[in-house]
């Protein structure tokens, strides 16, 4: 684990392998070990950073009114510090509306978007009933005491999860911040990036699971409509986290896309 400072913001991050650089970004209620099987399944080729967010992990909690904006500039300077040039990045879920900013507001730092069932926010890809619902379960699961705070949601995956991934799973979530899941699923309810959709000028490519029932797939199909250079991958027998449900299958599609287009 290393680190790297965003004024007083410590952003922590795991990094191996060597080879043009791919960076993933992990959704709500994450951390970077969501990320395992790609860390360990790429860096035969590829430099694999998977970073925490600041609120998770082991990076610094969020300060008062940190915005969109504002993590997107965290993953910039982090991809500064890495000095390896224009990255592939990737990022589920939230974490892809992350690299939406990202790439709205530092494009020069970014080779190709790799989207794994995502959305260009709440706001961007759902029906408002759709948003309405989601803001009152969170708030539900927020109101709920300590002792029963659970940051789980049903619908992540197709099949029972191996238990492998279930014990992986349940550790991330005992550390979960409720104040930074809180602020973060409150951006993603009033966020909209579909317009930046159209003006995407680097190759994308979008990994959704055929099963997702966050993210269904007429978002992935918006997507692919919109964004003039895309690439649509759909996962069988895979849910919203299809990166840890059918690890193989979006890994290879990871890797067959960056050696197409390599960071110029």
């Amino acid at each position: 684990m290393e680190l790297v400072g965003l004024g007083d913001l410590e952003i922590a991050y795991e990094r191996v392998g060597d080879g043009p650089l791919v960076v993933f970004v992990h959704g709500a209620a994450e951390d970077s070990r969501i990320w395992e099987p790609q860390l360990a399944g790429l860096a035969d080729e590829f430099t694999v950073v998977a970073w925490d967010e600041p609120g998770a992990g082991r990076s610094s909690d969020l300060p008062a009114g940190f915005g969109l904006a504002d993590f997107a500039d965290g993953l910039a300077a982090l991809l500064e510090a890495l000095d390896l040039g224009p990255a592939h990045v990737a990022g589920l879920s939230w974490g892809g509306t992350v690299l939406l900013e990202l790439y709205r507001r530092h494009p020069e730092l970014v080779a190709t978007l790799i989207l794994i069932d995502t959305y260009a926010g709440w706001k961007g890809s759902l029906p408002a009933g759709e948003v309405e619902a989601r803001v009152a379960t969170v708030r539900e699961m927020l109101a709920a005491p300590d002792e029963d705070f659970d940051p789980t949601v049903p619908g992540l995956f197709a099949d029972d999860p191996p238990a492998d991934v279930v014990s992986l799973l349940a550790a991330i979530a005992d550390d979960v911040r409720p104040d930074t899941l809180a602020q973060e699923l409150a951006i993603m309810a009033e966020t909209d990036l579909s317009d930046l959709l159209p003006r995407i000028a680097v190759p994308t490519l979008l990994i959704w699971g055929h099963d997702d029932a966050r993210s269904p797939l007429v978002v992935a199909r918006q997507f692919d409509e919109a964004i003039p250079d895309s690439t649509l991958v759909v996962i069988e027998r895979a849910g919203h986290m299809s990166s840890l449900e059918r690890p193989e299958r979006v890994n290879d599609a990871v890797r067959k896309f960056c050696r197409r287009h390599p960071p110029g």
